[in-house]
């Protein structure tokens, strides 16, 4: 395959994923194998559901749209030319996916394939339904994929490079055991919004979807907030309530009542409105169903508090307050070329 076939591959991946509409399953005309992926990508995320209860038809739906959007003719190709895709020797990535939102390891995959090398996946137990099944389409659609792309619940074995995402804990096991071998390893990371008090409802209301989407389970979800002293959260509290229909789904409830009853009884104070706790706090990973806050003086003191810590921080969400922050309501609608942690996979995949 050359670069124009791969791009082709995924730009038809892209039309196939489009059809998963969060209003339903609209069937289109003149997609490739369409009659024999169907019904069964249908079944797929029937059985991701069944397996994982955060996996709920909204938010595998969500992910499928925003990869339909993603990959795009156009946007491949904004992605592509700024690379230099010479022919390269075909190397084995081997890939350790994290499980927290559906097809989280896609980009992974996405940029391996695309620059030319062969895959090596382990999934996490999590979420393994969904990601085999497009792969399988990918070599219908472009049979120079076959016998590139492989899964694995075994021990990894015979890689040349690795892209591993995990926690802190097994992130210090992922550098000991790879040692040797050209890798990317991803940590533990969380996202915050800076806010100033003068933010509209809308952009609250758009920041309620950074906070909930997901049930806040992604590295992109923001967990923390900054805001200054004396701020007050009545016009936050009353922009989250678009999504308190939350509070009515057994997992996301458990978990709310547990984290409450932890916060009364430890006596620490907090505010909450019935789905939503927030809390004092200088972490930056907040339980499901908290977000922490801190409060910042000025923002030049709390600019370079975040360059100090950018090593625990995936997004910046705020009204223009940052030259690298990101839109209210946008943190889980990430370009191709917005890469995790900011290091540039396929930069790294080219110079393997």
């Amino acid at each position: 395959m050359n670069l124009e076939e791969r791009i082709k591959a995924f730009a038809t991946l892209g039309d196939f994923l489009s059809q998963f509409t969060n209003n339903g399953i609209v069937k289109k005309e003149n997609i490739p194998f369409n009659d024999l992926f169907l019904d069964g990508f249908k079944h797929q995320i029937k059985l991701a559901k069944e397996h994982n209860g955060w996996f709920t038809n909204e938010n595998i739906t969500y992910a499928l749209n925003n990869w339909s959007k993603a990959l795009t003719n156009s946007s491949i190709r904004t992605l592509v030319k700024n690379y230099h895709f010479n022919k390269i020797e075909s190397k084995k990535v081997a890939i350790i996916m994290a499980g927290n939102i559906p097809l989280v390891g896609f980009h992974d995959f996405f940029c391996v394939l695309l620059s030319g090398h062969n895959v090596l996946i382990k999934q996490s137990s999590n979420d393994k339904h969904l990601l085999p099944f497009l792969a399988k389409y990918l070599e219908h659609i472009e049979t120079g994929f076959k016998g590139k792309i492989s899964f694995t619940e075994n021990k990894l074995e015979g890689f040349d490079a690795v892209i591993a995402t995990g926690s802190d804990n097994t992130a210090r096991y992922f550098e000991y055991y790879f040692k040797g071998k050209p890798t990317i390893i991803r940590k533990n990371r969380n996202s915050v919004a800076v806010l100033t008090g003068n933010e509209t409802e809308e952009q609250l209301i758009q920041l309620s979807n950074d906070v909930f989407r997901y049930y806040g389970l992604g590295c992109r979800n923001v967990s923390k907030l900054f805001v200054p002293k004396e701020y007050n959260f009545d016009n936050f509290f009353k922009a989250m309530y678009t999504w308190h229909p939350i509070i009515n789904e057994a997992k996301y409830a458990n978990n709310y009542d547990y984290n409450k009853a932890v916060y009364l009884m430890s006596e620490f104070d907090m505010l909450e409105n019935g789905f939503l706790m927030i809390k004092k706090d200088a972490s930056y990973a907040s339980p499901i169903a908290t977000v922490f806050y801190e409060h910042y003086d000025t923002l030049e003191n709390l600019k370079q508090k975040l360059e100090t810590d950018k090593e625990k921080i995936q997004c910046i969400v705020s009204d223009s307050l940052f030259t690298n922050n990101i839109t209210f309501g946008e943190t889980q609608n990430p370009n191709l070329w917005d890469y995790a942690d900011g290091v540039d996979t396929l930069d790294f995949l080219l110079k393997i």
